[in-house]
């Protein structure tokens, strides 16, 4: 922080004294730097204040993409809005957040040079999300939303398995991250 030192005006008028405190002032007064407290960006229309979110519908036979998907979303929208957030369909809500989980897939990345075997892997997911209104206007939508992560594989069968997880989890918070964001931010 810049110290600002000040020598007294000579003159009669105190015009150096003024131009000190506006400067002070306009150095300490509020500016539209972009930040905002959480949740206060929400610029939704007004009438919505409930919001629905089902469980992800899926197209890929991996085990719980879609419940990691939506369980991210909902705290997401919990964490940064004030919206009351719904955990299933529901009549009631003012929006509905649909998503559903189009690919995923496993692919190897990187090889061990000496054993010639895979040392990790990238798994990439794709996923649609549309915002309805109660009357089924659609108020956002994104139809291909794909998001990559890497992990370690290992020679233990069992535990490589286990790894696609927190892969999973991790590409999951990363979504939600995006999707709130881009929802709050394009009205």
């Amino acid at each position: 922080m810049g110290y600002l030192f000040v020598q007294r005006g000579r003159g009669r008028n105190g015009f150096g004294t003024l131009l000190v405190i506006l400067v002070l002032a306009f150095l300490t007064s509020p500016s539209g730097c972009g930040y905002h407290v959480a949740g206060s960006a929400a610029h939704l229309p007004p009438m919505v204040s409930t919001l629905a979110v089902p469980v992800f519908a899926t197209r890929v036979q991996n085990f719980h993409t879609e419940m990691s998907f939506t369980q991210a979303l909902i705290r997401e929208l919990n964490t940064r809005t004030g919206y009351r957030i719904l955990n299933k369909e529901d009549a009631e809500a003012d929006a509905t957040l649909r998503g559903t989980i189009l690919t995923q897939t496993v692919a190897p990345l990187t090889f061990d040079a000496v054993s010639g075997e895979t040392s990790s892997y990238l798994v990439t997911i794709t996923a649609e999300v549309i915002l309805t209104d109660h009357a089924g206007r659609v108020l956002y939508e994104n139809p291909a939303l794909s998001y990559h992560e890497q992990y370690q594989s290992t020679a233990d069968l069992s535990s490589f398995i286990q790894e696609g997880s927190p892969a999973v989890t991790r590409i999951s918070h990363d979504f939600a991250r995006a999707v709130v964001s881009d929802i709050l931010e394009s009205f």
